[in-house]
């Protein structure tokens, strides 16, 4: 049986905080169809695709505006045309979201659909980045900390759907993509599909002058190429990009197969589909060669990775 699958990356421009989100579901619908006409059974949307990216935005914690960035069950009605129109094309789609519990919890987060209509399974953020605090003088806010918990769920992997060739299935968020540890721990559970959604700034987001968007970029890029190889996994990742709120993001989503070699790649800062097809069988040569966990994982001498949180040099 092929284990082939075209894949697509959708990604967006920019939601600008005033943007109905109606009109903002009408692209990403736009941005479906485009996919599934050129054959593609799996889509990954970025990270929040259906707001701005308001962790940018100081607010109260009960603000209204706040509240409504945040989904309370997925699928909802907002969302619901989404997941109808996948089903009906036979798509399936990964597309991250704002997350509030019944609980009250809140979760950067991102679900995967099957072609079905039905979610996979889900992932909740684990690297959240920024602070957890305004930082007075900055001219735009990082508030990851202030308004999300970190992700509870660890870093799951599932099996796709038969018709997808039963692929080893997996998500991050954003600034997980730059952590080594949560690809490995995919990559432990024998992943062949990390799925990536970012909005990541053009600039550096802790007010310096060392980050240009070409570096970000470029970074970005790495991240994805890097850690497809170490774990012989193919990788999509995949941006919300553009001047969204006066705020650069960068773009750069890519296709990346478990050589770390960028198959496809995004070329402008606007709504654009990236398409390749997926071989899970090329997956095996890294797996069974020079990744082969079993045979050359030393886990004994890797204590300090779980033991020891921020970095300490020798006396």
């Amino acid at each position: 049986m092929s284990r082939i699958l075209r894949v697509a990356g959708a990604q967006m421009g920019p939601n600008q905080r005033a943007d109905d989100r109606a009109a903002i579901l009408a692209r990403m619908l736009a941005l479906l169809d485009q996919a599934a006409a050129a054959g593609a059974k799996l889509v990954v949307f970025p990270e929040l695709a259906f707001t701005t990216f308001f962790p940018r935005w100081p607010m109260d914690r009960d603000d209204p505006e706040l509240l409504a960035s945040f989904e309370t069950a997925m699928p909802n009605p907002a969302v619901q045309p989404l997941f109808d129109r996948a089903k009906a094309l036979g798509v399936g789609f990964y597309v991250g979201y704002a997350e509030l519990t019944p609980e009250g919890q809140r979760f950067n987060s991102a679900v995967t659909v099957g072609p079905d209509g039905a979610i996979l399974f889900k992932y909740r953020k684990i690297h959240l980045p920024g602070s957890d605090a305004v930082k007075p003088g900055q001219r735009y806010q990082q508030l990851e900390k202030m308004y999300f918990e970190y992700g509870d769920m660890g870093f799951p992997a599932k099996r796709g759907p038969a018709a997808w060739g039963a692929p080893v299935l997996g998500m991050l968020v954003c600034n997980d993509r730059r952590w080594p540890e949560g690809w490995r721990v995919l990559g432990l559970q024998g992943v062949e599909l990390v799925m990536v959604g970012y909005n990541s700034a053009a600039y550096d987001p802790n007010g310096g002058e060392g980050e240009s968007a070409e570096v970000r970029t470029f970074h970005s890029t790495l991240a994805a190429q890097s850690n497809a190889y170490m774990n012989a996994t193919w990788a999509i990742a995949v941006a919300k990009a553009g001047v969204e709120d006066g705020a650069g993001l960068i773009g750069g989503s890519c296709i990346v197969d478990p050589n770390g070699m960028v198959v496809a790649q995004a070329k402008t800062l606007g709504d654009e589909v990236i398409v390749a097809d997926v071989d899970f069988d090329a997956c095996r040569q890294g797996k069974e060669k020079m990744f082969n966990f079993a045979a050359h994982r030393r886990p004994q001498w890797y204590g300090m990775i779980t033991e020891r949180v921020g970095a300490r040099a020798p006396e």
